[in-house]
């Protein structure tokens, strides 16, 4: 399998830093409460000094989703949706572990993550623009078509598995208890988003292998001139 980004988004948006993981081996048994609390810690103190829409990494999503023809407050990036949360509510939704502690790490980075069941993938995974034809499924169990020229990622049977960029991901490939294999997707925009990102990627393979050390992993940051994630779906390596 293949995770890559459109040759035209890149061109569009030369500022994107994305990195990719992929992991074999994960369940839902794992504990990550520990973790979860001192990702969860670290946004909450980010957002003591300042409001989520004033951080740098979430103030660039804004803009692009405002140069996408969006508007921020109303749709917000997966990590501003999440500090938001937190600021409000004081915790973080808790939905599996794998998903819980990288929606911790998207927090304390405010950067987005997406994580898919590389299962419920047909063939490569590709970030671009929508044709209006692609099917999206909710989380209610509506089948809605993106807008054509949205940003999605899209299968090669047409699936959109997350809409309006890094907005919202679709319910047919979210982790589930029966999810053993996981693509994670890491996107920014931000004046550091080259280290960020790298940071973060480096935080991931550090907590998924402490939550789970059986499993295996591979990650790296991908660029205009690297810009696929090559993979087996069954068989990561570290």
């Amino acid at each position: 399998m293949i995770f890559s980004h459109a040759s035209d988004i890149w061109a569009h948006h030369p500022e994107l830093v994305p990195g990719a993981m992929v992991i074999q081996g994960v369940n839902r048994h794992a504990a990550v409460d520990k973790q979860v609390a001192r990702f969860s810690a670290m946004a909450a103190a980010r957002l003591a000094a300042n409001a989520e829409g004033e951080l740098p990494e979430i103030k660039a999503w804004r803009a692009t989703f405002s140069i996408m023809g969006l508007k921020p407050t109303k749709y917000r990036c997966a990590a501003e949706a999440l500090l938001r949360r937190l600021r409000k509510e004081n915790e973080l939704p808790r939905l599996h572990p794998l998903v819980d502690l990288c929606n911790a790490i998207s927090a304390a980075f405010a950067i987005p993550i997406a994580v898919f069941d590389i299962n419920k993938i047909s063939g490569d995974l590709e970030v671009r623009y929508a044709t209006g034809t692609e099917n999206y499924e909710t989380f209610s169990g509506e089948v809605e078509h993106p807008e054509p020229d949205e940003i999605i990622f899209a299968d090669v049977a047409g699936s959109a598995h997350a809409r309006r960029w890094t907005n919202r991901q679709s319910s047919l490939s979210a982790v589930s208890a029966g999810t053993t294999s996981a693509l994670i997707v890491v996107e920014a925009l931000h004046d550091l988003a080259s280290q960020d990102v790298r940071t973060l990627l480096a935080a991931l393979m550090q907590e998924i292998s402490a939550a789970w050390p059986a499993a295996k992993s591979k990650a790296r940051v991908l660029t205009r001139s690297k810009p696929h994630f090559e993979f087996e779906a069954g068989q990561a390596t570290h």
